[in-house]
């Protein structure tokens, strides 16, 4: 069973989650589950179409942004958009979860989210963004 780790209501970020695990997040009320995974990144990860096929069976939306390294501004874009339009709670997830904290965090410090807010809810879940978010 994977580690959600809550950030706020809106997102919650976990390492590689698993099929097995879509039920959990459909039951605590997740809407939508984002994979900033790459496919194939390490040979026993579950392919994404295999989480895809989870999550919509237990009735959430799905969203694959794969990162590799840094997130590119139009992957900051593209998951800022999803999770402000979802109609409730999202579940991110890479490997450790760092890429997923770091690149929803990066789209709310350029929405104007305060930094040191951002920081804290980062290492309230476990992360470290004080390198990360810009000053």
């Amino acid at each position: 069973m994977s580690d959600f780790r809550r950030v706020n209501d809106s997102i919650t970020v976990s390492p590689q989650v698993a099929e097995a695990d879509m039920a959990r997040a459909a039951a605590e009320g997740f809407v939508l589950v984002i994979n900033n995974r790459p496919d194939g990144e390490d040979p026993s990860q579950p392919p994404g179409a295999a989480i895809e096929a989870a999550a919509r069976a237990a009735g959430m939306d799905y969203l694959h942004v794969p990162v590799r390294g840094g997130p590119t501004p139009e992957q900051v874009e593209t998951v800022r958009a999803a999770v402000e339009a979802a109609q409730g709670p999202v579940l991110a997830f890479c490997r450790s979860g760092t890429r997923s904290i770091v690149t929803w965090s990066i789209g709310r410090a350029l929405a104007g989210e305060d930094r040191q807010t951002l920081v804290d809810q980062g290492r309230e879940a476990g992360y470290d963004l004080s390198g990360v978010l810009p000053a």
